[in-house]
């Protein structure tokens, strides 16, 4: 099993759910997280005074999935979350070891 985490812009989730729910993924985490990369924020004008955004807003994905669905997943989250633009985000892959369902106690893939 593999756990794989996007960071992506906000107004691209929508797009990114529709295009996993396409492919069968039933279960996402998201959570709404700051940051920066290569962007190094931007500069906004508020009240007549100039300031830095060092942090843009963005938003974080997980989702456990069999190994069988990861390039089918990485592609539909790519396809979906491009702009083409400076800060469409990265995506993450790492090895999942365990799941556990809390409620009947499956394990593996069928507590996913």
């Amino acid at each position: 099993m593999k756990l794989v985490s996007a960071i992506i812009k906000p107004f691209k989730l929508d797009e990114v759910r529709e295009a996993l729910s396409a492919i069968g993924v039933q279960g996402i985490t998201v959570t709404e997280v700051k940051g920066f990369g290569r962007q190094k924020g931007h500069t906004e004008l508020y009240r007549g005074a100039e300031y830095v955004v060092d942090f843009l807003p963005k938003v974080k994905l997980e989702i456990a999935i069999a190994n069988e669905l990861l390039d089918q997943v990485v592609e539909a989250i790519e396809g979906a979350a491009r702009t083409g633009k400076i800060g469409d985000g990265k995506i993450f892959v790492m090895d999942l070891e365990q799941v556990v369902r809390i409620r009947t106690g499956e394990t593996g893939a069928d507590a996913v």
